[in-house]
């Protein structure tokens, strides 16, 4: 057995990853090699994060074919994203090496230390890197597996000396009902992933679920102001035995939100905790964001450190990658990069953004993200682009969906235009970016945004700006 691999992981001594490149993947991979494992993997495209993997000592194909999977494997790493026709998922089958999905892994991966899994529709990605960050400069080094870099390809996870292990809780394939975490936070809970949950009530019952996992005597960290999230606290209240901890600007919050207090790019943050008042600053603008710490200080100081502690290393969180990312700046004009894909994530850094424009135009290049997610939720996407004061729509990024009849950028378009926005679509990428270029002025904003790869098409609005 590999040197420092839990007890129970002998399959994770020799692990082949199908699509080692993803940000969930990558980061299971990456520990799993710093303790010693003999990681192997593919993925469809060369990438910076490779290139980090096969500098730790992983061996990264790209492409994928059935002979990248060697007899001595010891298991085959997948997640929900892989076919069942893949070649080297098939091969796998074929020489009867275990297949592992992505949670089970990562679940693994936890063995022996103290968890604190991240979970909620919005706001993963970031809540888990402020905790990263945070415990890693008060000096505890924790392990932790972010859905997205910190700062350079491949530092979405790290193995820590630490006894505490920080990652995301996926829901959108109930794999999170695989993790047993000391404190869990549900910063929100709302329908997406409409190809595996038909309803609100199947939601619920998912994060119930989840609440179940927790150890005994452990603590659910839940927000007090979103609708979904008070439901879930309602219907669990009565029947856990759990510490539940509500956060937010509601009077009823066991830790409530004071006052939020916009400064640039920034944001001040009091929060009300134990009867005293404690501020802090917020390095992201937004509320949204500021909740998001208050969430990650509620999770910290469940797990015994001081919230004075706390408070001041949150302000070491500068931001991840994707999420209100600067891209640079030309002529005046700022391009920044948001993740957001689901309405009330693109609301929030609209919103954000809106604020930090002042008197400057907002203009927004938007790729949609899955066509079962158009279909539910277009309406509510073109509504959320009249914030913008013009936008710019590409087609449907198919990731792993095949297209829907009728289903297409055409719906938000559509819904944008009648709630009163400044929207038209582009025939490729070459064109938005051209348009985006086209409207910029001097101070104004301008913001990539969707989970696909329009992030590529920052730099390329930057060169145009340039002339």
């Amino acid at each position: 057995m590999a040197p420092g691999l839990p007890h129970s992981s002998a399959a994770m001594e020799r692990p082949h990853f199908i699509g080692i490149g993803g940000a969930g993947m990558s980061g299971i991979a990456k520990i799993l090699a710093q303790r010693g494992a003999r990681v192997a993997g593919s993925d469809a495209r060369e990438s910076a994060t490779a290139e980090a993997l096969r500098e730790l000592g992983a061996t990264v194909r790209i492409g994928h074919d059935a002979a990248h999977v060697s007899p001595d494997t010891t298991s085959v790493v997948v997640s929900s994203a892989i076919r069942e026709d893949n070649p080297e998922l098939a091969r796998a089958r074929e020489l009867g090496i275990p297949v592992v999905h992505r949670s089970d892994a990562l679940a693994s991966l936890m063995d022996g230390l103290r968890p604190i899994a991240v979970a909620g529709t919005h706001g993963k990605t970031t809540t888990t890197s402020m905790l990263a960050v945070s415990l890693t400069s008060l000096g505890l080094n924790p392990s932790y597996a972010i859905g997205g870099d910190l700062d350079v390809p491949g530092s979405n996870a790290l193995h820590g000396e630490g006894d505490i292990f920080v990652a995301e809780a996926d829901e959108s394939d109930r794999s999170f009902h695989k993790y047993r975490p000391e404190v869990a936070i549900i910063l929100n809970v709302e329908l997406d992933h409409h190809a595996n949950y038909a309803s609100m009530d199947e939601i619920y019952e998912s994060f119930e679920t989840f609440t179940t996992k927790i150890v005994p005597g452990g603590t659910l960290v839940i927000a007090a102001d979103q609708a979904g999230a008070a439901e879930l606290t309602r219907r669990i209240r009565d029947t856990t035995s759990l510490n539940v901890v509500t956060y937010g600007e509601s009077e009823s919050a066991d830790i409530r939100i004071h006052k939020i207090t916009p400064r640039g790019l920034t944001s001040e943050v009091t929060v009300l905790l134990d009867g005293k008042l404690l501020t802090f600053t917020v390095s992201v603008p937004g509320s949204h964001y500021a909740h998001n710490a208050v969430a990650a200080l509620a999770a910290g100081v469940a797990m015994g450190i001081p919230s004075r502690n706390l408070a001041g290393a949150l302000k070491s969180y500068t931001g991840v990658k994707r999420r209100l990312q600067l891209k640079g700046e030309v002529n005046g004009v700022q391009v920044i990069d948001s993740y957001a894909h689901h309405p009330t994530e693109m609301t929030a850094d609209l919103a954000a953004m809106r604020s930090a424009a002042g008197d400057a135009r907002l203009l927004v290049l938007f790729q949609p993200h899955l066509f079962s997610r158009t279909q539910e939720l277009g309406k509510e996407m073109g509504d959320a682009l009249a914030l913008a004061d013009a936008s710019v729509v590409l087609d449907i990024y198919p990731a792993r969906e095949d297209p829907i009849p009728g289903v297409t950028s055409v719906l938000i378009i559509d819904a944008a235009r009648a709630a009163g926005a400044d929207v038209q679509a582009a025939e490729d990428r070459d064109a938005a970016v051209a348009a985006i270029a086209g409207m910029a002025k001097p101070g104004d904003l301008v913001l990539t945004m969707g989970a696909g790869d329009v992030t590529d098409l920052g730099p390329r609005i930057l060169d145009r700006l340039k002339g």
